[in-house]
């Protein structure tokens, strides 16, 4: 008795869904080949609005997590105004760059800017409390800056430092 016969698209899928388990990137420049040439019945269809779907997921955690570091530096700023350095002011300025700089590549994350707010101070407030050894208390439960003030260049809360005027 014969094995059955599997149609060439059957085999295709999973010669693909294979590469993507063995090698990603071979399986990435495979599948933009397939898209380049328009060989739609040769793409590995569920992986690949898989990997679509992740891409935007990585793009809102990416301002995740430069919202929290942009926000534990300045909460750092304001309440322990003894430590600032050059290099918190430096993280501060990188940091602000490069959330505009996301947003602007990426605008539909902008209606997602104030949830990300919400969830990034959770982090960075947690961030600030180990990073200063201050107590809890010294950091309040919500946000203090607005996300205009945030994202400002010209927003340093606390008391004026010297290395602004740099």
């Amino acid at each position: 008795m014969s094995p059955p016969k599997t149609s060439p698209n059957l085999e295709n899928s999973t010669a693909a869904s294979d590469l993507y388990e063995a090698d990603f990137c071979a399986w990435v420049q495979q599948q933009a080949e397939f898209l380049r040439n328009r060989q739609w019945q040769s793409i590995d269809l569920p992986n690949l609005i898989e990997e679509i779907e992740s891409l935007g997921k990585q793009q809102r955690q990416e301002l995740r997590n430069r919202l929290s570091v942009l926000l534990e530096h300045l909460l750092k700023w304001q309440f322990q105004p003894q430590q600032r350095s050059r290099s918190w002011l430096a993280t501060l300025r990188v940091q602000r760059r490069d959330i505009l700089r996301l947003l602007d590549e990426n605008p539909s994350l902008k209606p997602y800017l104030k949830e990300a707010l919400v969830d990034a101070h959770a982090n960075n407030r947690d961030l600030a409390m180990g990073e200063t050894n201050l107590p809890e208390v010294t950091f309040p439960l919500g946000c203090p800056y607005g996300l205009a003030n945030i994202l400002s260049e010209d927003f340093y809360p606390g008391e004026p430092s010297d290395l602004l005027d740099v």
